[in-house]
């Protein structure tokens, strides 16, 4: 496998695991949690996923042949919380990532260093997968943060517990 081929591969492994952090700290939340504000100026889960789903929709749309601010993403639309249910947020959830996952296995090697537009600024193909990576980080990590806050003790730990780091090294080493 050549560099571009174990990028994209690494890439997809790590939208996959951002993916899977929300969904796993979704599950643990009941369907009034996704609607927990910390304060008025910060968002809720629901918020959050609106603008993740908005934002994946937008941006890997034609993501190789138009700007990725397609001109009917109402931005501010998504930080109304006006969702139902927690399956309508699932659902809202699913779209983008599935837009997104779409789009990243058509990509080949030989289109990382092509170039693509955001908001009319040029970027290549790696500077935007990197973009949306860091952006998608820092939400899912608000999901998860809120995710604690609301569930406290009950929290079940998505990674490493604290105080656990010494064990966790010795199982994965006797692996």
């Amino acid at each position: 496998m050549n560099i571009g081929e174990t990028y994209l591969k690494v890439i997809r492994e790590r939208f996959y695991s951002l993916k899977d952090l929300g969904e796993k700290t979704m599950e643990q939340i009941s369907e009034d949690e996704i609607h927990w504000k910390g304060n008025s100026e910060t968002n809720s889960v629901a918020i959050l996923v609106k603008h993740l789903s908005g934002n994946m929709m937008s941006r890997w749309t034609d993501f190789l042949t138009s700007d990725g601010e397609k001109p009917d993403r109402n931005r501010d639309q998504e930080f109304i919380d006006d969702v139902s249910s927690k399956e309508e947020l699932l659902t809202i959830w699913e779209e983008g990532w599935q837009i997104l996952f779409k789009t990243l296995h058509r990509l080949t090697e030989e289109d990382l260093l092509r170039k693509v537009f955001v908001r009319g600024k040029t970027l290549t193909v790696i500077e935007a997968i990197e973009r949306q990576l860091a952006h998608y980080a820092s939400h899912v990590g608000q999901i998860v943060f809120i995710g604690k806050l609301i569930k406290g003790k009950d929290w079940v730990n998505l990674s490493i517990p604290k105080g656990m780091s010494e064990e966790y090294n010795k199982k994965v080493l006797e692996e």
